[in-house]
């Protein structure tokens, strides 16, 4: 049995939902929730298929690779818990534990032979903190992550972290993360202070993405708009996803995803809601003559494109959802570590009866295409 702050957190990457750029809402809502969640199952609570032995080997499984798995350099980590205290939000026990070796302990008792770092999304605006700051804490968690690469010699690899907020700061530590580095790719958000990765701003980012053909990882958050919302529930189970959303829909809608050609685009959840609003989102956009200016060949051709992850999204309806809206080639794996055991999405796949071609595709030979470098 998980503990219920466990269960709390595990819908999404710590509870990120709740630590918005104000850092005041959902307190209340969440120990509320908590304290309904009670007697559920890890099963139950994550949504996969079965109950799961989480103590179990995956020799069978050891070519996996991970392209959602977290980490915390010493002030990453201590920004973080700062914000959880001076908010009175519980701190997550995974991780405040969080340490390298226990990370590659787990992995080798998940079967997992390769994971890629990436941040879990950040509460505030970079603890909104000053500009300043927030460049030198970005450095140091790029550092730290090459750290974890060098230090463990094929076990991991580096989505780097930018801080976004500002274009030169982040153009220069593309270029430090690319170059200096050698970092698989990019991770970051799916909003910035609710501007979603289609505005204006962040056009100048992305074409020096562009141009290097470069992986960018998105990580979701709940939008300032919606952390208050009284759904019964918090922001993380319902809202995180839906950012996904907005941000793969943005994209979409300003032309970023035809402007952008060369960027391999890859969305955490099975990209939240897409599966099951592909359509909507094609009724209502896809049958204008600006359509064309787009999306050239269609709505769900672009959709197909992409790339989505299965953390937190290997329950049978959200894998059956996927594998009709993109081909096999586009999926690959995420454990969503530490907030859930890592091996949780492979045992989930391994029970939902798929080939052994598909399963391989799922959990590393589309990694490995995703990842070569050009």
């Amino acid at each position: 049995m998980i503990n219920t702050s466990q269960q709390c957190r595990q819908f999404s990457c710590g509870c990120n939902g709740l630590k918005l750029h104000n850092g005041q809402e959902g307190q209340s809502s969440r120990r509320s929730f908590i304290q309904q969640l009670g007697g559920l199952g890890a099963g139950a609570v994550i949504g996969g298929a079965g109950a799961f032995n989480l103590n179990s080997a995956f020799a069978a499984d050891s070519e996996v690779i991970d392209t959602h798995h977290h980490f915390y350099s010493p002030s990453y980590q201590k920004a973080w818990l700062d914000w959880d205290d001076k908010y009175n939000i519980p701190h997550f026990p995974t991780q405040v534990a969080w340490t390298q070796d226990k990370a590659v302990e787990a992995m080798d008792a998940g079967g997992v032979k390769k994971s890629i770092l990436s941040l879990a999304s950040t509460p505030g605006v970079w603890f909104n903190f000053e500009l300043p700051r927030i460049i030198d804490i970005v450095r140091e968690v790029n550092e730290y992550g090459a750290g974890m690469v060098k230090k463990y010699p094929g076990r991991f690899g580096l989505f780097a972290a930018i801080p976004m907020v500002d274009v030169e700061s982040s153009l220069r530590e593309i270029n430090y993360a690319f170059d200096v580095l050698k970092a698989d790719g990019v991770g970051i958000q799916t909003n910035y202070g609710d501007k979603w990765p289609g505005h204006p701003s962040f056009a100048p980012i992305f074409e020096e993405l562009n141009r290097r053909k470069a992986v960018v990882y998105f990580h979701p958050l709940t939008a300032t708009c919606c952390g208050r919302l009284d759904t019964g529930t918090y922001g993380s189970v319902i809202e995180v996803p839906h950012d996904t959303t907005r941000a793969v829909v943005n994209l979409l809608l300003t032309g970023s995803l035809l402007k952008f050609r060369d960027i391999k685009w890859l969305f955490s959840h099975a990209g939240g809601t897409i599966p099951m609003l592909a359509g909507r989102i094609n009724y209502f956009h896809g049958n204008k003559e600006s359509t064309a200016k787009f999306a050239p060949n269609g709505i769900e051709a672009e959709l197909k494109r992409l790339y989505y992850d299965t953390a937190n999204a290997t329950h049978p309806s959200s894998m059956a959802a996927l594998l009709k809206l993109i081909p096999p080639t586009q999926i690959t794996y995420g454990s969503d570590y530490p907030y859930v055991p890592i091996a949780t999405q492979v045992e989930a796949l391994n029970q939902q009866g798929f080939s052994k071609e598909l399963l391989e595709q799922i959990k590393y030979r589309n990694a490995l295409a995703l990842l070569k470098k050009a």
